[in-house]
């Protein structure tokens, strides 16, 4: 990481492997402080639960941010069938189990091709998206629904990677706006069994990739080693 050649209030794009438990603006608030820069944001919300790729631009490549919000995204992940949760995913308690002995493999393979093109689907009633201005989880998380439309996405792949049962492992690749854990719901609803999201990961947003992204400590540690050595050079110099 050479950040003697970066001018983060001119504009950077910088690629954070967001950790698992870290929202995605926790990331943004970390990099603000560590940066001091006012502005800063990132393409792309992950839930707290998810890993993954997260871009984050500074200063005027902030005018960028809905460019890279519109590209194609690819994530892997995995779900649970036989079980539900109201957020879809482990932020909250199972309450719902049923059988699966009956699930064959060949079913699993087969429904990947109704999931894939262009799909209707409802986003999560725990999600970060707006209704009359605010944001849905907070009424979710207060025991009240909000009304959402439904909306159409683009899966272009849907590949299932692994099978043992009840875990499903999976690799989607989508347009902007897909809410994976909405499709691993309607997944399991079209099993007739239900199904949440147990771990997902964002791998790719157009031609960024997670192999060229950071471990947010070990970023927070580089740029606060190159602080320390610039403050030291210049009293050295000074002295």
């Amino acid at each position: 990481m050479n950040f003697e050649e970066k001018d983060f209030s001119a504009g950077e794009v910088i690629l954070i492997d967001k950790p698992k438990e870290w929202t995605s603006f926790d990331v943004v608030k970390k990099l603000r402080y560590l940066l001091k820069i006012k502005k800063i944001g990132h393409a792309g919300t992950l839930d707290p639960l998810a890993t993954g790729l997260l871009i984050l631009c500074t200063g005027k490549k902030t005018k960028s941010i809905e460019s890279y919000q519109a590209q194609e995204k690819e994530y892997t992940g995995s779900m649970v069938i036989g079980k539900k949760t109201a957020s879809h995913d482990l932020e909250t308690e199972i309450e719902h189990v049923a059988e699966i002995d009956h699930i064959s493999e060949e079913q699993i393979l087969e429904l990947t091709n109704k999931f894939t093109g262009v799909i209707s689907q409802i986003p999560p009633q725990h999600s970060a998206i707006k209704v009359d201005g605010r944001r849905v989880y907070k009424s979710a998380r207060k025991g009240k629904e909000v009304k959402i439309d439904p909306r159409d996405v683009t899966v272009s792949e849907f590949e299932i990677t692994g099978i043992n049962l009840p875990e499903i492992d999976f690799r989607i690749v989508c347009s902007k706006g897909t809410y994976i854990r909405s499709l691993v719901r309607d997944f399991g609803e079209e099993l007739g069994v239900g199904a949440y999201m147990s771990s997902l990961r964002r791998t790719r947003i157009g031609e960024f990739k997670i192999e060229d992204a950071h471990q947010l400590d070990e970023y927070v540690q580089a740029y606060s080693n190159y602080i320390s050595e610039v403050i030291d050079k210049n009293n050295t110099e000074e002295a």
